[in-house]
């Protein structure tokens, strides 16, 4: 079963007047792993898609979607897939791929049909692609690891990055993900903004009872989501991006703009922001 949810471009002074419904229905994405579905968001934010398939005791393909106007969803798009699940398999008609937790794929423009099988929950993200360049599984020893943060400032965690020009080639999207250490829990600090990229953060490994205060808005005009786990959050071009949590937790981040430059940010200091 396929599903699929459109969300329009928000300007940012529309954003300062919603409240925290709307704030929610445009930006929170909930509720993308159920079994036996694929279930995508649409965003017109540089075309940028997200979603989930969980497979359970069968197989899920993903291949036509409505909303692209192509033969298949890759026909003109690149994607990466994360298992954030038991072990699974995901097959193109290039080939098939086992995926461990923490794996992440990457498929490029042009792949074909999507099968996915097996015990993942497998998080999809993808972005239009001018050209196709070979699809690659990246495990998470091959991933470029930094090391960032401090305890003192509760922030030190691991950036894994996987889609990245230090790791591999890709179009436009570039995704890895971030663990917090014990005791820390803002993922992103100093905030900042990258008018020439949308984001989209995913996060995981939280129990039932555990929040992430995702930070978003203007840097003058912040907001915030409650965000649970494996709930999303879309991160337009002038809205920081940052968060702590009640717990320990993971996050996926995923981009798609002009460039595939991690470092292309501009950062907001905390006397900047209101």
């Amino acid at each position: 079963m396929l599903s699929v949810e459109t969300r329009h471009a928000v300007h940012q002074d529309h954003a300062k007047g919603m409240d925290t419904d709307e704030l929610r229905r445009h930006f929170h994405a909930g509720g993308l792993f159920r079994d036996g579905e694929i279930r995508l968001v649409y965003t017109h934010y540089d075309r940028f898609v997200l979603g989930g398939a969980v497979p359970g005791a069968g197989k899920l393909t993903l291949d036509k979607v409505e909303e692209t106007r192509t033969a298949t969803f890759l026909e003109r798009r690149e994607m990466a897939v994360v298992n954030i699940g038991a072990t699974g398999e995901v097959s193109t008609q290039e080939g098939s791929w086992t995926l461990e937790r923490g794996d992440v794929l990457y498929l490029g423009m042009g792949a074909g049909p999507v099968t996915f099988s097996g015990g993942g929950r497998f998080y999809i993200t993808s972005a239009p692609a001018h050209r196709t360049l070979p699809s690659r599984l990246i495990r998470l020893s091959e991933a470029n690891s930094l090391k960032l943060g401090a305890t003192e400032t509760s922030n030190k965690r691991t950036i894994n990055q996987f889609v990245h020009p230090l790791v591999m080639e890709s179009c436009q999207l570039v995704l890895g993900y971030t663990t917090l250490e014990d005791g820390s829990v803002w993922n992103t600090m100093p905030a900042h903004v990258h008018d020439r990229r949308m984001e989209a953060y995913l996060y995981f490994d939280m129990t039932e009872d555990q929040r992430v205060l995702h930070l978003m808005g203007e840097p003058q005009q912040t907001r915030h989501l409650i965000v649970a786990n494996e709930e999303a959050a879309i991160s337009p071009p002038w809205s920081i991006h940052s968060g702590a949590g009640t717990g320990s937790y993971t996050f996926i981040w995923a981009m798609a703009g002009d460039n595939v430059d991690y470092t292309d940010m501009d950062f907001v200091s905390m006397a900047e922001m209101k």
